[in-house]
């Protein structure tokens, strides 16, 4: 899901990097700072579950984790993957420092997205939080990869053609991605409820 450095337009990288300016603001406003470990183990979680990537084109395929974070972070989410990215830019050279705007923003909004329009699907129990868990998961990295495939497309027809065998490619993700979601939400709700925004009830104080 990263785009690599050069690739974007200007215009498209300025867009990317004032939206993810926005978001990550919101999310360390809403953030209760009892949270940041959470916060810091989900960041390296992402981090640690995009490092095997799959080279398509001018990006990549791999597992996002974002829409658990989302589910868990909130808002917060945007300034945990923003972070992880930068760390993988240093550390691995993956992307670059040019589009970690884009990167984060591509795959931080979808998250928040999917979490604020599906809380009440994982408020309920049994089923409900299972699916609400199982598209939350899916849904954000099908929001990341047209994400990805619009700022590819926006930026020249030339990377039509990648952009949809990019998100072809990542079907089989949002699958794998949903199952881990679920399995991740179900184990902590039943022993740190406390750390899930959807079971802090339906304002979630600062998280939400």
């Amino acid at each position: 899901m990263h785009i690599s450095e050069g690739v974007l337009s200007a215009a498209i990288l300025g867009l990317g990097a004032a939206l993810t300016v926005c978001g990550t603001a919101i999310g360390l406003r809403r953030l209760d700072y009892d949270r940041l470990m959470t916060v810091a183990i989900l960041a390296a979680a992402f981090f640690v579950g995009s490092l095997i990537h799959i080279p398509i084109g001018p990006a990549s395929a791999h597992l996002i984790l974002n829409g658990l974070l989302g589910a868990i972070l909130g808002w917060a989410a945007f300034p945990a993957i923003l972070v992880a990215l930068m760390l993988q830019s240093v550390l691995f050279q993956y992307g670059g420092f040019t589009v970690i705007g884009v990167n984060a923003f591509n795959m931080a909004f979808p998250a928040v997205l999917c979490f604020l329009l599906l809380r009440p699907l994982l408020s309920r129990p049994g089923r409900m939080r299972t699916a609400g868990a199982f598209c939350c998961g899916a849904l954000s990295v099908a929001g990341a990869a047209l994400l990805t495939a619009v700022s590819l497309a926006w930026t020249d027809q030339g990377f039509l053609q990648a952009a949809r065998l990019l998100f072809l490619a990542h079907v089989p993700v949002m699958v794998v991605e949903g199952i881990v979601t679920v399995l991740a939400v179900s184990f902590l709700y039943k022993v740190r409820p406390e750390l899930l925004l959807f079971a802090a009830g339906p304002e979630g104080g600062r998280h939400a």
